[in-house]
């Protein structure tokens, strides 16, 4: 049984980051870029990673920030990284696993290859750059935040491949934090919505490459409605910064909280919750050690407490 917690953002003013360094991964866009901004405008000093020079030089002119490159899925990038952050000689403080990458794909259709990508960008490049810099986190007594996503509780068609990624990123999660506790190094994992981000820019490049190749697919009909409610165009989305508030509370809180869902609307919020609830149902259903409503209220009761 876990709990999901959500998050009073509004504390995060209060927080005092001057003079601390964190490293956020996949900061040229989207929630990464608010993470990045949030952090350096509130006097942290932040190793913004990035895979394109001109989004390094970028990032580099804003103030308490350097742009660096960082591809997580490549063990030469991450250890540049570690050497150039040793070099500055400011430590490290907090790392946000931020990178990630998402496209529909039905799970009888999805090719190896693909699920290898998605897998190596989501679960392998936050485990090697957490592994990276795991002693520089441990001599700062430091904080570790991973972005994983709604999706790491909740699945459904064509979301396959990028839930198990999300789902990984929450064993993950709990496996790092017992792990750390032992070095005062606390781990968080933030689960975020559907905001104003790239993500769907980038889906929709990956449906007009399909249809270009004219794919076989069982799935023409979920693609054409997925295409259909999945505009590249998020501006109309709540804007990411309510995210990079959650990370910055995670990271600088004197009681960060394992887990912060941050939902755009309450709506969203229920039915993540539902649906983890939804499942604890189902494990409690119709076995020998099943436990009747009364039993599971008080869990849930003691829990909360």
């Amino acid at each position: 049984m876990f709990l999901i917690l959500s998050l009073p953002i509004a504390q995060a003013s209060d927080l005092n980051l001057k003079g601390k360094a964190v490293l956020v991964t996949g900061a040229s866009s989207g929630i990464g870029r608010s993470i990045a901004e949030s952090l350096a405008s509130q006097g942290a000093f932040v190793y913004a990673g990035a895979r394109k020079q001109k989004d390094i030089d970028a990032l580099s002119r804003i103030k308490n920030m350097l742009g660096i490159r960082l591809d997580v899925t490549k063990s030469e990038d991450i250890a540049d990284a570690v050497a150039l952050i040793k070099q500055q000689g400011r430590g490290l403080y907090g790392l946000v696993n931020n990178a990630g990458v998402f496209f529909p794909v039905p799970m009888i259709e999805v090719s190896e290859q693909e699920l290898q990508f998605m897998m190596n960008v989501n679960v392998f490049g936050p485990y090697r750059v957490t592994k990276a810099f795991a002693p520089l986190i441990i001599e700062s007594a430091g904080r570790i935040t991973t972005i994983g996503s709604i999706s790491g509780f909740v699945s459904g068609s064509m979301f396959g491949p990028y839930s198990m990624s999300k789902h990984a990123i929450e064993a993950f999660t709990d496996a790092l934090s017992g792990e750390m506790k032992k070095f005062d190094v606390q781990v968080s994992v933030v689960e975020p919505g559907n905001f104003n981000s790239n993500i769907m820019q980038n889906m929709h490049k990956r449906l007009a490459r399909m249809e270009n190749q004219e794919f076989d697919s069982l799935y023409q009909d979920e693609y054409k409605r997925m295409a259909g409610f999945t505009e590249p165009d998020r501006s109309k989305h709540r804007d990411p910064i309510v995210v990079a508030k959650a990370v910055v509370h995670a990271l600088f809180s004197a009681s960060p909280k394992p887990r912060y869902l941050v939902a755009p609307a309450q709506g969203e919020a229920d039915f993540v919750l539902t649906n983890v609830l939804q499942k604890v149902v189902q494990l409690n259903q119709a076995h020998e050690h099943s436990l009747d409503k009364k039993a599971l209220f008080s869990i849930l009761d003691g829990l909360m407490k």
